[in-house]
């Protein structure tokens, strides 16, 4: 069920995409990202600080290169992954450097690609891809799916997030087993079982039931059940 969820947002965004109506549906994918916020192991303030640096660099690397590159730039944690197309091995150099300067960067992992931009078949590709990765990984035993940040550019997977060397081993196997992955890459940030338990949500307070006798309209008593 989770799979063919998934796999209707990521048709959607595809043909919405192509008649120019992706604005609303990638808002619509922040609200519910908020739904999920429970299950994101960065700190509130880390979160706020990549979605800033993520709005910073995107505009400043628009008013360096200009319509003549395809620039993702993702920010997990303070670390900065740059996938997309630049026309010259310059240009990958100064996209580097403009993001490396913008505020609360950490790291910079440069995975621009010097060829001609990808066209919409090809992007439209990737999405699909970052969409069945993401549902595996939900439906996989023993992994939090949440906790990754998925990224595809060309048919490579990148994988980003605070995980443990187990969970990090498990969603590689599985992410390596989709249909059409290239490559897997990993820029994941190793953390102990100690720390995942420390960063688990405390399971809700159970509460009891006793039974409590109240009277009805005919005098006779009624058990109802209440909280002790």
């Amino acid at each position: 069920m989770t799979k063919k969820i998934l796999a209707s947002i990521a048709a959607s965004l595809v043909l919405m995409s192509l008649s120019g109506c992706v604005a609303p549906l990638i808002m619509g994918g922040a609200f519910a990202g908020g739904v999920l916020l429970a299950t994101d192991r960065r700190t509130s303030g880390a979160q706020v600080e990549d979605q800033g640096i993520e709005l910073r660099a995107g505009s400043r690397l628009s008013d360096v290169l200009g319509e003549r590159a395809h620039i993702n730039v993702t920010s997990y944690n303070r670390q900065v992954l740059l996938t997309g197309e630049v026309p010259t091995a310059a240009d990958k150099v100064s996209a580097e450097q403009v993001v490396a300067k913008v505020e609360n960067v950490k790291s910079v992992v440069n995975e621009l690609g010097v060829l001609g931009s990808t066209n919409l078949s090809a992007r439209s590709a990737d999405t699909l891809m970052t969409s069945r990765v993401k549902a595996a990984l939900l439906d996989a035993k023993d992994i939090y799916g949440n906790a990754f940040k998925i990224v595809t550019e060309r048919g490579v997977v990148y994988m980003m997030g605070r995980v443990t060397q187990r969970e990090a081993d498990q969603a590689t196997t599985v992410v390596r087993g989709q249909s059409g992955v290239q490559k897997v890459v990993r820029l994941l940030e190793i953390i102990s079982e100690e720390e995942l338990k420390r960063l688990m949500p405390a399971p809700a307070p159970q509460v009891e039931m006793k039974a409590t006798p109240v009277m009805s309209g005919s005098g006779l008593p009624v058990t109802t059940n209440s909280p002790k």
